[in-house]
């Protein structure tokens, strides 16, 4: 099976690029399966499995960073979509953490974006993009071709990909991500992560909620110093 990990800012447009994505895929005879990864609120799932009837889930990752929680869901997710009978699992996540990145190896990682977020976005969400196999820009027919041109400029010094720039709300140049998903390698086992995750070893991610670090212990750091372990 395929695997398809879409990750992006919220708002940026992920559903509406899988869902255009999925129709294309669906005339063409394939296949899918749709998991939806969000901290306390989605619906999408109920849109994929109404309009286009597949199988769709989503799960809340609650108090958990929804990548975090994409990790330990994984496999399961995985083993579900074959038992579905799916050639191609999507998997949309929440797109909250800029420092992790969900995809694992030998998915296809698809990062969605809009032009409308400011010319320096990618230079702010870190393994999100640069780990990604692919960029999807969106809402394009909101913006000028110089903006146009400055935000892919911008794009591909963080990232040596692809980029596809696509009015999605219309189905405008989702070809080109159709075609990629065609080409890619199915997902086999081991599944891994494609990046290494953040080191988090601090009493922060056991709840504590003090402000300040000499109140804490772990990896920490202060204003004026680099990271260093303090013990108890």
């Amino acid at each position: 099976m395929k695997v398809v990990i879409c990750a992006g800012p919220p708002t940026s447009g992920k559903t509406t690029v899988l869902k255009q994505a999925a129709r294309k895929l669906l005339d063409r005879g394939r296949r899918l399966a749709y998991l939806k990864i969000d901290v306390q609120y989605a619906d999408e799932d109920e849109l994929f499995s109404g309009q286009l009837g597949i199988p769709a889930r989503k799960l809340y990752s609650g108090e958990l960073c929804p990548d975090h929680c994409s990790v330990l869901v994984l496999g399961d997710a995985i083993r579900w979509a074959e038992g579905e009978g799916a050639g191609i699992l999507f998997v949309e996540t929440a797109g909250l953490c800029l420092r992790c990145a969900p995809y694992i190896e030998r998915s296809l990682g698809l990062v969605v974006l809009e032009a409308t977020s400011g010319m320096n976005l990618p230079h702010k969400i870190g393994a999100m993009l640069t780990l990604a196999d692919l960029a999807a820009v969106t809402k394009i027919d909101l913006v000028s071709q110089a903006e146009k041109e400055v935000f892919r400029a911008n794009i591909q010094e963080s990232a040596d990909i692809p980029v596809v720039e696509t009015d999605a709300l219309h189905g405008i140049n989702i070809d080109p991500i159709v075609a990629r998903i065609d080409r890619m390698e199915e997902t086999t086992e081991p599944w891994v992560l494609r990046g290494n995750p953040p080191v988090s070893t601090c009493t922060i991610c056991a709840g504590k909620k003090d402000i300040g670090w000499e109140k804490h212990f772990g990896i920490v750091r202060g204003l004026d110093t680099d990271l260093f372990y303090r013990g108890q």
